[in-house]
């Protein structure tokens, strides 16, 4: 069975569902699932003897964890045009949902998150499903979609956008987010980066780390939709994500990160108002598991921040033994080298809980404990002395576990959260002390060595090694001998995946990331075709293949570069870079065999100082609404300068007129191709829409008209394989049909890629989330299992 018949089988079976359930059956859903009761009696007494939740609240506490949650979205900020976005939405879409009932409900108009910068984030009462089906919101939905493609909009819940806000990112930063998958935090960090968009190449850069494999590709579909050469998508257990080293004026150091968010696995009993499985699921061994696990990240991602940095410890649980028992105990153990920061100034307009300082543990059986002394020896492997609050009065007041921030669902109609800033003022106790006799060297140079520390709170203690110029002298024959291949690669610019030996590979095994020497004849024509400055950072560009014709040209930041070159052995890196160039067989006989490419010409545009056009708003629209219009049908102005110009890849640049206010007031840079006779732009489809929509052109109807031309030729691709003779192989006949008759209604899949909603794959990814971060695994895997079954947003 092929693809497409797959998806047409999947969605059939799907439709079949909603069918289902849509019968009204008081006692659940005919032949499907029964409805689930929103009822925990279990949860309730926990949360009712924990005092979490303020007198006299408790009802309307548990009243909002019953009703949905309200979608929000939010506009990306580093693009110069998010205010361009904002007055299209305020000005056009919102008031079109005024006064609009759907299914007898009154459409609320969507209101800015009060306490988000610049009203970039908006939340509206409207659901996902609401959005999806209904006829009168069909345009507001495509606008979504399409925006969300194109990496202008996110949707993402309103408390997950707390972290990134107060980790306070400035664009030289170094950032490291430890447990980052699907990304909707990761893509705030980097808009933060970009916060100047005259600066192509930020001096900072994000690491985004995740263990599970498969959802590190969903992170990098968050992550490729902005474009920015400052993130690099690693694989990696977070309790023990490796150090890293960076060549500082020609010498080894070791990596330290300014900023890094620590959104830790979860038991997520704050997310039941769009996970409502956690009601019948919950139980305490949930949090229970998780505490161990959630001390260790947390303990690698301090040692791995610079002094004067800032960390943000965050979960999207309730629970104590989550939150406050992981925080108290780090600050403990950390004796002075940590403080929680008072953030109670910052983000206003933010309702917030202080944290609290007294809880107990309880079992999934409801027995209660209040020390560690009172655990009985046999349930001593469940409950570990970290997760008890701390009985000294005088360290207790020392750790101001007050400035924490609790978000309870009922203040401002959101999910529930939990959020600790902490700050380093010295390294870390253990980092301190000189390593043991008896320990063997490290197998890499200037790595750090993992041992266990203290087997009573699950945390693992790093021993720094000796310098790196003791570990070179007392290194065997036998190892350089090993390492001769890798610095060879090293000197050949290869970033190459771990050696199977040292580590073992999960999931793909990627590509190499090579990178272009200096004297590469490649990069000649390109140089000399485009008249790059001086300055073009050459060294920054690298590919995906050592062997054959190079076909992508990508790059990446010079700091980037740096982590690359000097710890290929070490990382697992899953992506990064952005396509800057993209070989096109016809280009050589124009002098030069690569074309440039959209995603990429933000950061290009800068160097490049010839093969501009710039172009008029009418212009534009022309080359956005036509396929391959003629050069009689643009501006003279237009014309004039194409004349001189040779065929081949062209920049095509609108300046907006302050003169004119009801034109678009933000720049594009648009990538083109001007032929013999035409011009046309090398722009993606929802691209393509969104800067229409930016000029006030309506796609709505163009945009269901390539729908309907799409469900025709699917329908006729249906009809021609009923038809075949059997033996036939189905797949490869669907896609000789579906080519043929792309070419038929001018469809280009290289420059208009078939549209993915994004929308409905953030949904999917949401979904996945979920359902994969279930906590039923038992404590001997709490490391590997947990870890990947964590509720985060």
């Amino acid at each position: 069975m092929g693809r497409r018949a797959r998806d047409r089988r999947r969605q059939q079976q799907q439709q079949q569902r909603q069918e289902r359930g849509g019968g009204g059956d008081p006692a659940g859903w005919a032949g499907g699932y029964p409805e689930i009761v929103k009822e925990n009696e279990l949860f309730e007494r926990y949360y009712r003897e924990l005092r979490i939740v303020p007198d006299g609240e408790w009802g309307a506490f548990m009243a909002a964890l019953r009703e949905p949650l309200p979608a929000t979205l939010r506009i990306t900020g580093y693009r110069s045009h998010a205010k361009e976005i904002l007055h299209c939405l305020k000005e056009k879409y919102f008031r079109e949902l005024q006064d609009l009932e759907v299914d007898g409900q009154k459409v609320e108009m969507p209101q800015a998150l009060s306490w988000y910068p610049e009203e970039l984030a908006w939340h509206t009462n409207l659901s996902r499903k609401i959005l999806r089906k209904s006829p009168e919101l069909e345009k507001f939905h495509q606008f979504l979609v399409s925006e969300t493609e194109c990496g202008n909009i996110s949707r993402q819940e309103a408390v997950s956008m707390i972290p990134p806000l107060l980790l306070n990112v400035n664009p030289h930063h170094k950032i490291l987010d430890m447990c980052a998958a699907p990304g909707s935090k990761t893509a705030q960090l980097i808009e933060m980066l970009h916060a100047d968009m005259n600066v192509p190449f930020p001096k900072g850069f994000v690491i985004a780390n995740d263990v599970d494999n498969k959802r590190c590709y969903l992170l990098v579909h968050q992550a490729k939709r902005l474009n920015s050469p400052c993130i690099m998508v690693v694989n990696h257990d977070a309790s023990s994500i490796p150090n890293l080293q960076i060549d500082v004026d020609g010498r080894k150091e070791v990596l330290f990160y300014d900023r890094i968010l620590c959104d830790v696995p979860c038991s997520g009993d704050g997310t039941m108002r769009k996970n409502i499985d956690v009601w019948k699921k919950w139980t305490t061994q949930n949090s229970l598991q998780l505490h161990g696990l959630q001390l260790r990240i947390a303990t690698r991602g301090v040692e791995q921040l610079a002094e004067g940095g800032r960390m943000v410890y965050s979960t999207c649980s309730l629970n104590p033994i989550e939150n406050e028992a992981v925080i108290a105990s780090l600050l403990e153990k950390s004796q002075g080298a940590l403080e929680l920061a008072d953030v109670s100034s910052e983000l206003p307009g933010l309702k917030r809980m202080p944290g609290i300082t007294k809880w107990k543990v309880m079992l999934k059986d409801g027995q209660w404990f209040e020390e560690w002394k009172d655990v009985p020896s046999n349930r001593q492997t469940q409950i570990r002395p970290t997760m008890f609050p701390v009985k000294d009065e005088e360290k207790l007041k020392a750790m101001n576990l007050e400035r924490c921030l609790r978000i309870l669902p009922h203040h401002q109609n959101t999910g529930g959260f939990f959020v600790a800033v902490l700050i380093k003022k010295s390294p870390m106790p253990w980092n301190k002390r000189q390593p043991k006799v008896h320990q063997k060297l490290p197998q890499r140079t200037g790595d750090t060595e993992v041992t266990a520390a203290n087997s009573d709170n699950g945390s693992e203690c790093i021993t720094e090694e000796p310098t790196l110029a003791e570990n070179e002298e007392s290194k065997k024959p036998q190892e350089l001998q090993n390492s001769s291949d890798t610095e060879q690669s090293k000197k050949e610019g290869v970033c190459g995946p771990p050696p199977s030996k040292k580590m073992k590979l999960f999931g793909f095994k990627e590509d190499p990331f090579v990178f272009l020497p200096e004297d590469d004849p490649l990069f000649l024509p390109i140089q000399k075709f485009y008249a790059l400055d001086p300055s073009f950072p050459k060294m920054n560009l690298l590919t995906r293949t050592q062997e054959g014709k190079k076909r992508q040209l990508y790059m990446v930041s010079k700091e980037l570069r740096n982590v690359l070159l000097n710890n290929s052995e070490k990382m697992k890196v899953i992506n990064t870079g952005i396509k800057v160039w993209s070989r096109n067989s016809d280009g050589e006989q124009f002098g030069c065999a690569f074309r440039l490419a959209q995603e990429g010409i933000y950061t290009l545009y800068p160097f490049i100082h010839a093969r501009i056009i710039n172009v008029c708003i009418e212009d534009v629209k022309i080359l956005l609404t036509q396929e391959n219009p003629f050069l009689s049908k643009f501006s003279s102005e237009t014309q004039k300068k194409v004349k001189d110009m040779a065929m081949g890849s062209i920049v095509l640049k609108y300046d907006p007129d302050p003169e004119k206010p009801d034109d678009l007031q933000c720049p594009i840079v648009l990538c083109g191709w001007q032929g013999k006779t035409s011009l046309r732009a090398f722009v993606p489809k929802n691209e393509r829409f969104h800067y229409l929509r930016m000029m006030g052109v309506e796609v709505f109807k163009a945009k269901r008209k390539e729908e309907e031309l799409e469900s025709k030729t699917e329908e006729e691709v249906q009809h021609r394989l009923a038809q075949t003779e059997e033996g036939m192989d189905v797949e490869d006949k669907e896609h000789d049909s579906v080519t043929k008759m792309e070419a038929e209604i001018g469809e280009e899949s290289s420059h208009s890629p078939v549209e993915s909603s994004a929308m409905e794959v953030e949904n999917e990814i949401e979904d996945l989330d979920q359902s994969s971060k279930k906590v039923n695994s038992p404590v001997s895997q709490e490391s590997k299992d947990a870890d990947t079954s964590n509720v985060k947003d």
